[in-house]
């Protein structure tokens, strides 16, 4: 009956939220109209609406329910925080509003402004969220009052158990009342009677005789899935034949590893991926981005590109351009492109030099580098060297943002750790840019590197590339 009850509502809130999009598109259509006056609710009815009316509103009902089932997870999960609910919803109304604004614009304004489109976007968000704040509310009174509760079983009984068990006890608005424990201990260590107030009932071998006998509604598991896989797996079969909740507990790897799980069944076999699946579309708008973005700098900075090169060939015989094998995504060479900041013999005296060093790790750089030209030292200061690049952007073997390419030999003398920086497709700027570069030492841009691409959005790519425009002017940390 709970379940049920559970079902009803999670499918009440997929009408609601329906009902809110359609019922403010009406309001905002009789009372916010481009002629200034507002109808009334007969004028509304008693319109004969044509055939291209009726398939554009058809269509926008169908677009809706799509996006909101895509966008917003339906669940009734007492963890689930108010803000992330509120992020659901600002997606899925944005979503909703761009498609009005499609739909409008396809079908003609008829009737409809773009103030309209907006008002219609901020009181979607703010009704929506009202609802599931009014729904919160209740349910937090009903829940302290000691109704709608759910019975849930520990299993582990370390420290990161005991914190979450506490935290969970500290909310009674989450209406979990606590059974105990299962301790994951071996028999001859076992002899810890109880934990604060709840007992610690036996062994997480012993789950079976809990289940049978107790009332039990969820189980969390609170063990490290590296050291008690095989463990787990079966407690979430018993789990499961009795119909109970289970949660994990994981620890931050393995978060990482079941974030990115994915079953598909090929010809009557299971294949399990991990990937990054649920940024393939972000992906994909980062190489449009990158395209577009390369050919407008290529056409804008044209005049300068032109400058450079025959400033680069009265300097010093030799070509305009200095191409390096370098290493992009999984270890695929190709060839980098910059303008020629060096003599010609460059690669030949560096063996020379490697003494004078100043980098840390396996990466080479001098200050006063005795074979750069002076053409070279300027393009250098500014980062204009750089700007051929955008070529290797428009061939896809650079992003505009991501780590910077490694030479074979520098990767070959990276750590394990290190060597995830070339797992992304590498990029012409990246937070070593914009925090310093040859002022960073090579562990902290490693480190750098592996939080771009653990943190990586195309909201932090806008970042970095906004803050490399100020740090390119100003020349900082640039050799």
């Amino acid at each position: 009956m709970i379940r049920l009850r559970h079902k009803i509502l999670l499918h009440a809130f997929q009408v609601l939220d329906q009902m809110i999009l359609v019922g403010v598109f009406l309001a905002c259509y009789v009372l916010l109209p481009q002629s200034g006056q507002p109808r009334s609710l007969a004028e509304l009815l008693q319109r004969n609406f044509d055939g291209q009316e009726i398939a554009g509103m058809a269509l926008l009902q169908v677009g809706w329910l799509v996006m909101f089932s895509s966008t917003v997870h339906y669940r009734g999960n007492r963890f689930t925080t108010l803000s992330s609910q509120a992020l659901e919803l600002l997606k899925a109304n944005t979503l909703a509003t761009f498609l009005l604004f499609a739909a409008v614009v396809v079908f003609g304004r008829r009737g409809f402004s773009n103030t309209q489109v907006i008002v219609f976007w901020l009181t979607c968000i703010l009704t929506g969220l009202a609802s599931r704040v009014l729904l919160r509310t209740m349910l937090m009174r009903l829940r302290s009052s000691g109704k709608n509760h759910r019975h849930i079983l520990f299993i582990g009984t370390n420290d990161r158990a005991v914190a979450l068990a506490r935290g969970i006890a500290a909310r009674p608005e989450l209406g979990y009342r606590i059974v105990g424990f299962l301790t994951e201990a071996l028999p001859h260590l076992y002899a810890q009677p109880a934990i604060d107030d709840w007992p610690v009932l036996g062994r997480a071998t012993e789950i079976r005789r809990l289940l049978e006998d107790g009332v039990i509604d969820e189980v969390m598991i609170c063990l490290p899935l590296a050291d008690h896989f095989l463990q787990i797996y079966g407690l979430i079969g018993l789990c499961q034949e009795r119909g109970v909740v289970v949660r994990i507990r994981p620890e931050l790897f393995d978060v990482n590893v079941l974030s990115k799980l994915q079953v598909e069944l090929f010809e009557g076999e299971y294949i399990v991926t991990l990937f990054r699946e649920s940024l393939l579309g972000q992906l994909l708008v980062k190489r449009l981005l990158d395209v577009i973005a390369a050919t407008f700098a290529l056409i804008l900075f044209s005049p300068l590109l032109l400058f450079v090169a025959v400033a680069i060939l009265f300097e010093s015989p030799g070509p305009v351009f200095f191409t390096q094998e370098r290493l992009g995504m999984n270890k695929r060479r190709f060839k980098l492109l910059k303008f020629r900041s060096m003599v010609v013999d460059a690669e030949e005296r560096r063996a020379a030099l490697e003494t004078l060093n100043e980098m840390d790790g396996p990466v080479f750089k001098i200050a006063n580098d005795p074979r750069i030209t002076r053409v070279g030292r300027f393009i250098r200061r500014m980062s204009i060297d750089e700007l051929p690049q955008l070529i290797n952007v428009l061939k896809g073997d650079m992003s505009l943002v991501g780590p910077r390419p490694p030479l074979p030999s520098e990767v070959d003398r990276y750590e394990w750790l290190d060597r995830k920086r070339i797992s992304v497709m590498p990029g012409i700027t990246c937070l070593w840019q914009i925090s310093g570069r040859n002022d960073v030492s090579f562990e902290q841009w490693m480190e750098m590197d592996r939080e771009y691409i653990e943190k990586w959005s195309l909201w932090l790519d806008l970042k970095i590339l906004l803050k490399t425009i100020p740090v390119v002017m100003m020349g900082r940390g640039a050799r």
